[in-house]
């Protein structure tokens, strides 16, 4: 066994990953503090082709160097946008038919592993600040929770560990798996 070179894994150039099919999955990023978890989840968002990152209230913006040293290049092929208020693009979401998730531990969330999304559906998927988490407010304005199980003594999980185990879940049971 060897391991592969990067000419060898068939990647999309940027403008060919801009023009080609993304997962119905969009990422809200609600006042994350660190811009290498804003980077870490640029570079999970190109993995699996998410159709956009909406960074939110506090979260940095590209182009930045600490965002730039974990998204490595991301930052040039995912769409995102800036929207300062997270409870209005929320609202804006759901008037476009998307289904709007907080990750968070809240009353009535679903577990991950229960999570079944709809054939066809757009979702999009609210990550919150390192410390606080989702804000009540947007919390209150979504369509509803996940919930990532835990089983070991601490109450969290880093942002960015989260995004990668979120979207990677929801990504395999949209069926996103073809090239």
């Amino acid at each position: 066994m060897r391991k592969l070179r990067n000419s060898e894994l068939g990647r999309l150039e940027v403008n060919a990953f801009k023009n080609v099919e993304k997962t119905p999955l969009i990422i809200v990023l609600d006042n994350i503090r660190s811009l290498n978890n804003t980077g870490s989840v640029f570079r999970t968002a190109d993995a699996f082709r998410v159709e956009k990152i909406y960074l939110c209230g506090i979260t940095a913006v590209p182009p930045h160097k600490d965002i730039h040293k974990t998204a490595l290049g991301a930052t040039e092929s995912v769409a995102w946008e800036y929207v300062k208020d997270t409870v209005s693009l929320v609202r804006q979401l759901q008037e476009e038919s998307v289904t709007v998730i907080a990750v968070e531990q809240v009353e009535g969330a679903v577990m991950l592993h229960d999570f079944i999304p709809e054939p066809g559906g757009r979702y999009a998927l609210v990550f919150g600040n390192e410390v606080r988490g989702v804000a009540q407010e947007v919390v209150s304005a979504c369509d509803g929770a996940l919930e990532i199980p835990q089983y070991g003594t601490k109450h969290s999980l880093n942002i960015s560990v989260s995004a990668g185990v979120v979207v990677w879940d929801v990504f395999s049971k949209l069926g996103r798996l073809k090239k």
